[in-house]
């Protein structure tokens, strides 16, 4: 997973007398935050984040310059100002002048009468605001599993920022079926995030499918023949060993093009040229957004359906939140009263991962099915992927915009753990082919409703909403928080005097 490099630097006094009486104990406190860190954020597959701690502690101009320049030339994204006595505020702007003034801020204190760290970050992290740098200040002890868990959070979200602010989106196709929500706004988008977009016409990915090695596409046959068995429904018309390859080969192709140029996730359209001239979408996108294919585990590669921009720029960030973990695209289907129950479902796109929850394709695809495509809607035929999603914590987003403002709604949620006949009922009212999401969210239906921004709703593993929030907040995005955390929410200064 691709990572940016985290600076972290401690602060001081001025005073001779008191900084060298002082150095090695502060040395000690940020190594240990430092350690701590790369400790509690490994990411999915268990890799830690790149973390360069500043080789001196900065107590004049001259120190604050060379610490600078140290971490400006290990290429630091992100900077963490530890705290752990009273320093001289204005060092924090030679060593942040060195590194770069666009960069996400924390600003991290003991709270310790002894030694006043949390009066020099309050002074310091004063200054920084006043000349309007968003910061984020923590203050606690260090051993406290609240501070640490704030501490991740901040991680993760700047890592999210800093990530995908030099990505390129490639999208194939454009938005499909004139869903004005799903388009490429790409203006807001490089004002906000930094990542661009590319557009590709779906022709180049049909071209390249030509190119594809076959036995690629023998193997990737096989691979789903043994793990599906009986489940695997050919029925000799929309699905065949042959359209079945056909999906295989836009996977491979889409897996190339991605390669070639460069991009980092993508988004495929599919309606209405590929499903009615090539193939179904939804296992290519599956294969994408799963941390394993026929050959192994690998990354999860975003990917949305229908070239649903928004949708994508929520799923790579989600991915990168959660340190790597697979995302999942959904439609906004049919909300159950009675239970208080969302049904979100789509055609495609749900990695199997979320089918158990498991690292194992063999287990997570033992309770999958491939059906035959619906020839009413998706004429070249191809399977549809069919499961119901494990129960567990989920955290649901969507960016949207705002008279071209982007925000992101978030809310918490949870895949409820149904009876097998119950489910079979709800799927059937509507489409039993496809892959399910029975959830609950933590929020109205009312509240739901009114302020979600499409037919897309994005999630991923885990509970990440403060970390979310976090990363709204260092984007410059405003975070629309549903339910009983949203009320919990202290919106920063710099939402308050605006």
């Amino acid at each position: 997973m691709r990572k940016t490099t985290i600076g972290m630097v401690m602060l001081t006094d001025e005073r001779e007398h008191v900084h060298t009486q002082t150095d090695a104990q502060n040395m000690e406190v940020v190594r240990k935050w430092a350690d701590l860190i790369r400790e509690k954020t490994r990411t999915f597959t268990g890799e830690t984040y790149d973390i360069v701690v500043g080789d001196k502690i900065v107590y004049d101009v001259r120190t604050a310059q060379q610490v600078g320049k140290q971490l400006s030339q290990a290429d630091v994204k992100q900077i963490i100002f530890v705290y752990n006595v009273w320093n001289f505020p204005f060092l924090v702007w030679p060593v942040l002048n060195s590194v770069g003034r666009d960069i996400p801020i924390l600003s991290l204190s003991n709270n310790n009468g002894k030694y006043p760290g949390n009066v020099g970050l309050l002074a310091t992290d004063g200054a920084l605001r006043q000349a309007g740098f968003r910061t984020h200040r923590i203050v606690g002890d260090m051993d406290d599993p609240v501070v640490q868990q704030r501490v991740v959070n901040w991680v993760r979200a700047s890592q999210a920022v800093t990530t995908i602010r030099n990505e390129v989106y490639g999208c194939y196709g454009g938005h499909s079926m004139g869903m004005e929500t799903g388009f490429p706004h790409l203006t807001p988008t490089l004002k906000t995030f930094g990542t661009t977009i590319r557009q590709i016409d779906q022709l180049w990915l049909v071209e390249k499918m030509k190119e594809v090695d076959e036995k690629e596409v023998e193997a990737g046959l096989k691979w789903f023949e043994e793990l599906l068995g009986p489940r695997l429904k050919y029925d000799g018309k929309m699905l065949t060993p042959e359209t079945l390859k056909t999906q295989i080969r836009l996977y491979l192709a889409m897996e190339a093009v991605n390669k070639e140029k460069g991009f980092d996730f993508c988004g495929l359209k599919g309606q209405r040229e590929l499903t009615e001239y090539v193939c179904l979408g939804d296992v290519p996108e599956m294969l994408m957004n799963d941390p394993y294919d026929w050959r192994g585990p690998k990354e999860p590669t975003v990917c949305a359906t229908e070239a649903d921009t928004y949708a994508a720029m929520t799923m790579q960030l989600l991915k990168y939140v959660s340190g790597g973990l697979p995302t999942l695209f959904m439609d906004v289907r049919l909300y159950h009263p009675d239970r208080d129950l969302w049904d979100f479902c789509n055609s495609g796109n749900h990695a199997t991962y979320y089918a158990k929850r498991s690292r194992d394709p063999k287990e997570n695809f033992s309770v999958v099915t491939f059906h035959p495509a619906l020839e009413f809607y998706f004429k070249a035929g191809g399977a549809s992927v069919e499961f119901d999603a494990a129960p567990g914590p989920l955290t649901f987003a969507r960016l949207g915009l705002w008279d071209e403002k982007p925000y992101m709604v978030i809310v918490e949620g949870e895949v409820l753990d149904l009876p097998a006949e119950e489910r079979k009922k709800l799927n059937a009212m509507t489409d039993p082919t496809w892959p399910h999401v029975h959830a609950k969210l933590h929020c109205t239906f009312d509240e739901f409703v009114q302020v979600f921004p499409c037919n897309h709703i994005l999630a991923v593993e885990g509970d990440w909403v403060d970390a979310l929030v976090t990363l709204c907040e260092i984007a410059g995005v405003t975070p629309v928080v549903l339910g009983e955390r949203g009320k919990d929410r202290l919106p920063p200064i710099w939402e308050r005097v605006r």
